[in-house]
């Protein structure tokens, strides 16, 4: 009985085309035949005789993959590399690949292609994220809105100044996909247990030539530098730190989305309802956070991804064995649709999203004195006042105003009379008036923590041209 089809939910649905691309099963196998075309030439130029004729042959045949052909071969073999190497090399009509090489020296080098790959897309759509959230940091930088503690009201923000902070951390993500693009190494031309013993024989005892050979290739696959020392794999904890580094990714994206949903829930914001679109079967108001939930699924799903790589990092038997490969190959390709997906996702709820300014207002209303308690304090103090018995003084009365405000009959705040008519507080009313008035001096140094955030962000964005235009595709 033949197996039915079952699809990748993650690569089909969430992914973009892009991400899916580089881990196709067809792309890989074009990757494969471009290393090996890429070490014959490297090869030839270094002494092997090869035809030219044979790297044409099997140049033109570069692209020409039939998957069903090379299972029907592995079938046979049970060996999914010897069926690859077969395949390939009955379409050229030639033998002359694969000289002096293992099947890790072809698969692990060729994951390493794709995982770079990936995480540079990754980066990427990330400067796309860290754009968005500058533009709607300028466009809300003058917007107040009731800061949140503990999801409690605490004092005043700026709308601008919240997307800022979640820029912030999206800041140090980019940074640290920027610091593992920079430093990841290829495994390198090892061979059977990592002493290049084939390639030594292959090049009559010549370390120098093997060393020529690999660095030559290395640069073609573009990597700066290769691991020196290593059996059959390269060291799996190398796979724990690419998952990691796509777990900080999700971070900020998961706190974006878990923001909107709380604003949401709020009435305060919209992450956008489009003409047609439907919140729920039964309920026709609704109109659901449903993508930012979405947002906060991939976080999850890379969460046991992370688990997973950690699982395979310090559990290799002396040069290697395989147990790691069935983690591997749901881990890393998996991982990056996932994050992938996130980021499109997280792309399209910046891109349609709203702010109600009356619901934000009519919020600000309602909790701007105990918003202000701090400056209340503050004059206290400079009155006179002992810190904390102005502090136990000032929580007595806005926790009373607030128990009345939640189940007294009038729902008046009335903070400012209380304070004014204790004797214990060295402030009469217009005192305090006075300290609530300044509106502007409640949000402290948002303005210019905003400012210096898109500063940053427009430097990223000048450094990865075209990352700020991009646009996702609509999605499910």
């Amino acid at each position: 009985m033949s197996k039915p089809l079952v699809v990748n939910v993650l690569a089909s649905r969430y992914a973009s085309p892009e991400m899916t691309t580089i881990w196709s099963a067809e792309n890989k196998v074009v990757l494969e035949r471009e290393l090996w075309v890429a070490v014959l030439e490297a090869q030839q130029d270094l002494g092997i005789e090869i035809d030219d004729a044979v790297i044409n042959a099997y140049r033109s045949v570069m692209a020409d993959v039939d998957l069903e052909s090379i299972e029907r071969r592995e079938r046979v073999t049970l060996h999914d590399v010897k069926a690859r190497i077969e395949e390939f090399s009955s379409l050229a009509g030639h033998e002359h690949i694969h000289k002096g090489l293992t099947s890790r020296d072809l698969t692990e080098n060729v994951e390493q292609v794709q995982i770079k790959r990936s995480l540079a897309l990754t980066q990427q759509r990330l400067v796309t994220v860290i754009s968005r959230l500058a533009e709607l940091a300028v466009r809300y930088q003058d917007t107040p809105i009731t800061g949140r503690s503990h999801n409690v009201p605490a004092q005043m923000t700026t709308l601008g100044k919240r997307f800022a902070n979640l820029g912030q951390e999206t800041l140090l993500a980019y940074e640290r996909l920027g610091d593992l693009l920079n430093k990841y190494p290829l495994r390198g031309l090892k061979g059977p247990v990592g002493t290049q013993q084939d390639l030594l024989d292959l090049f009559e005892g010549n370390a120098g030539t093997v060393a020529e050979l690999e660095q030559r290739v290395a640069s073609q696959l573009g990597f700066e530098q290769t691991l020196q020392a290593v059996g059959q794999v390269y060291p799996r904890s190398l796979d724990l730190d690419v998952v990691s580094a796509l777990m900080q990714t999700a971070s900020p994206l998961g706190n974006i989305a878990l923001q909107v949903r709380l604003m949401a829930g709020l009435d305060l914001a919209t992450e956008g309802f489009n003409e047609g679109q439907v919140g729920s079967s039964a309920m026709p108001h609704k109109m659901n956070a449903r993508s930012a939930e979405r947002v906060n699924g991939f976080v999850s799903v890379l969460r046991g991804h992370l688990t997973m790589a950690a699982s395979i990092a310090g559990d290799q038997w002396n040069e290697g064995d395989v147990s790691c490969s069935v983690v591997r190959r749901v881990v890393l390709p998996d991982a990056f649709f996932a994050i992938d997906g996130a980021l499109e996702t997280i792309l399209t709820v910046l891109q349609g999203f709203g702010s109600y300014s009356n619901a934000i207002n009519r919020e600000l209303e309602r909790y701007l004195p105990f918003l202000a308690t701090t400056r209340i304090l503050m004059a206290s103090i400079k009155a006179g006042a002992g810190r904390e018995e102005a502090h136990e003084i000032i929580k007595q009365h806005a926790v009373a105003a607030a128990i009345e405000i939640r189940e007294g009959s009038s729902g008046e705040n009335d903070l400012v009379g209380r304070l004014a008519n204790d004797p214990l507080l060295p402030l009469d009313e217009e005192q305090i008036v006075e300290a609530l008035s300044d509106h502007e001096a409640f949000i402290g140094l948002a303005d210019s923590q905003v400012s210096n955030f898109v500063a940053t962000a427009t430097k990223i964005n000048s450094e990865h041209p075209g990352a700020g235009s991009y646009r996702p595709s609509p999605i499910l």
